[in-house]
């Protein structure tokens, strides 16, 4: 397997550690704030003398702090310390894990031009207080050339004041798959394309210890994966499908991961509208959290076996493209006549989905930016949740909990009458603009074996953030839904 290649940029991410006292070389120190009825109150830290507390409130009230959440306020020359940062929490009666995750990570990405920071918020919840910080705390600059001024640079290092480390290295996975996941939706299609994305993601996935397995275009085309193969025929660029495996010892249970690859998307020959078409870099977002979900649990030791399989092409006009109006035939046999090749992501999911069901497993779980119709039902934040009913609840409510808002969805029974062809087994996309999330979801059923739970993430919003930064997620790409992948594992292995 080719080993040439690599990401052409990463995000800046702080270096992590844990303390049970404040570090001296601490050049800031992030405190937690409480919405009280007479103004801001400082929430218990240990790390100040009562006199010291009273300096900070009343600094505070000077500068006209509330505590609200995520309100950052700047203290110096207070209680000895070169630079406090007091982060807002709101009401302590509201407070939960998603306030807490947020509030640090508005706290770490406000503290530009500083080396070294100390968070005192984890006696809140030490794992989300990493979670939220590290996320938070995430920039990417790409392939620019020219240096960031210092006053502008992300803090280089967190340490986490807490006098448990339980959680700390798990938290700290979890977090750096998210950035994974984010640094591949971010980087160009010039860089990142089928061929060198597969082997990227192979090559840290065998660090890791976990199987890999990767067929070029025209093994997909012996093998019939007719699906893929027809998508990314238009371009120069050959389709792939990648395969990780990760076996645990003495798992009870087996999850199938889909995610959508398609590392550019043109539309193909019904093309997209040119303004913002420079965003469909993101069309591999299902991919890439797919990707990072699968090395997360291997490096999690989770107790369940998962196999990730990863459909990847690109989507372009060209002379040997298809065409509305072709019948294609995808693996394991169904036809599909092709109506708009802007409906692509679901027949390279078709295919790697029927593959990923000839491995038995209990559960299979697909994700992909499909539709636009999520934004318009959902919004930019809430992912769609489709499948079979009890497991698609399950990771809706496991995605809200983790701060991924997710909302189940139902796949009526009239999508099967918009899906009907006169040519074909299906048609690729429906009669009308009506249930466009819920007809891509009913497409995708018909290759789900009878017995295997299934559920089908829309993440067309979720994955890619168009507009500024908030709480923990920053511009461009998100990560989601990542942690909601880990945390339904992380679940099936506790529960089944």
């Amino acid at each position: 397997m080719p080993t040439e290649f690599s990401l052409p940029a990463v995000g800046d991410m702080p270096q992590l550690s844990i303390a049970k006292k404040l570090p001296k070389k601490a050049d800031a120190i992030v405190i937690p704030v409480f919405q009280g009825e007479d103004g801001p109150e400082i929430a218990t830290t240990g790390l100040f003398s009562s006199e010291d507390e009273v300096a900070i409130l009343r600094a505070l009230g000077a500068l006209g702090a509330t505590g609200k959440a995520q309100e950052i306020t700047k203290l110096t020359a207070v209680a000895d310390a070169e630079l406090i940062v007091a982060v807002g929490l709101g009401d302590s009666a509201e407070f939960d894990a998603e306030t807490l995750r947020r509030s640090a990570g508005v706290a770490a990405r406000s503290l530009t031009g500083i080396k070294v920071a100390a968070f005192a918020l984890g006696v809140f919840g030490l794992s989300d207080t990493v979670v939220g910080a590290a996320l938070g705390a995430y920039s990417f600059r790409g392939q620019k050339t020219t240096k960031q001024p210092k006053a502008q640079r992300p803090v280089q290092e967190i340490v986490f004041i807490s006098e448990k480390n339980d959680e700390f290295e798990q938290a700290q996975i979890i977090a750096e798959s998210v950035a994974f996941a984010r640094d591949l939706v971010n980087t160009a299609s010039s860089h990142l394309y089928p061929e060198s994305y597969a082997v990227i993601a192979a090559n840290l996935a065998e660090k890791y210890g976990v199987a890999t397995e990767i067929l070029d275009d025209k093994q997909l085309a012996k093998k019939g994966f007719g699906g893929l193969t027809a998508v990314g025929q238009g371009s120069a660029r050959g389709p792939r499908l990648l395969r990780l495996t990760y076996e645990a010892k003495k798992a009870e249970k087996h999850v199938a991961l889909v995610g959508k690859g398609i590392t550019f998307d043109t539309g193909g020959i019904s093309i997209k509208p040119s303004a913002n078409m420079d965003q469909m870099i993101s069309d591999m977002g299902g991919s890439a959290s797919v990707i990072a979900a699968t090395i997360a649990a291997a490096r999690l030791g989770l107790k369940v076996t998962v196999t990730a399989t990863v459909p990847m092409a690109e989507n372009m006009p060209d002379g040997l493209s298809y065409r509305p109006g072709d019948v294609i035939t995808q693996y394991g046999g169904k036809t599909v006549e092709i109506t708009n090749t802007d409906a692509e992501g679901r027949l390279v999911l078709a295919d790697a989905m029927v593959r990923a069901c000839e491995d038995k497993p209990d559960y299979l779980i697909d994700t992909a930016t499909l539709t636009g119709a999520q934004l318009v039902a959902l919004g930019a934040r809430t992912t769609g949740v489709m499948g079979t009913e009890l497991f698609r609840d399950r990771i809706a409510e496991i995605g809200r909990e983790v701060g991924e808002p997710a909302w189940a969805m139902p796949i009526p029974e009239e999508m099967a009458e918009e899906m009907k062809s006169d040519v074909a087994d299906l048609r690729n996309s429906g009669g009308s603009r009506f249930g466009g999330m819920m007809q891509a979801g009913y497409f995708l059923s018909e290759f789900v074996s009878d017995d295997i739970e299934w559920a089908h993430l829309d993440i067309a919003g979720p994955a890619y953030n168009t507009g500024g930064a908030f709480g923990y997620v920053p511009k461009r790409a998100t990560g989601n839904p990542v942690r909601t992948l880990v945390a339904t594992l992380q679940d099936i292995a506790d529960k089944g």
